[in-house]
């Protein structure tokens, strides 16, 4: 289980809001080996005065909350985040220095789905990768 969530400009990230979905949920999959129709996205996309941002950065400047189960190694986290950069840069066309990552984990039984915790669920995609 992953839920992803975009900030952004909303001027700017509605005209990438397809391409980028696209791109992080390619890197998903890659990373975390998740099955291709577990996608999970919501964007939010904000007033120019209702983000502010650190200096250096432009008005293509994006958040990326990646919210899923705990158990996966650090190394595969690490993957995640550097594929990210990678594809983002090369795809969507946006700097590294316009892109913020953050990983949130959580116990499996934090989650809720299909009528039952996390922990109850036969997952089919493996966590501990």
């Amino acid at each position: 289980m992953a839920q992803i969530k975009i900030y952004g400009i909303e001027k700017r990230l509605n005209l990438i809001k397809r391409e980028l979905s696209d791109t992080i949920h390619r890197c998903i999959v890659e990373a975390l080996e998740f099955p291709e129709n577990k996608r999970s996205h919501r964007f939010i996309p904000l007033a120019p005065e209702d983000i502010y941002y650190p200096a250096g950065r432009t008005h293509d400047y994006i958040i990326i909350e990646i919210v899923m189960m705990e158990g996966r190694k650090k190394e595969t986290k690490k993957r995640l985040i550097q594929l990210l950069y990678e594809r983002i840069r090369k795809e969507v066309r946006l700097s590294a220095s316009d892109i913020e990552i953050c990983i949130l984990e959580q116990p499996a039984y934090h989650f809720g789905f299909r009528g039952m915790t996390g922990d109850e669920m036969l997952l089919d995609y493996k966590v501990e990768v």
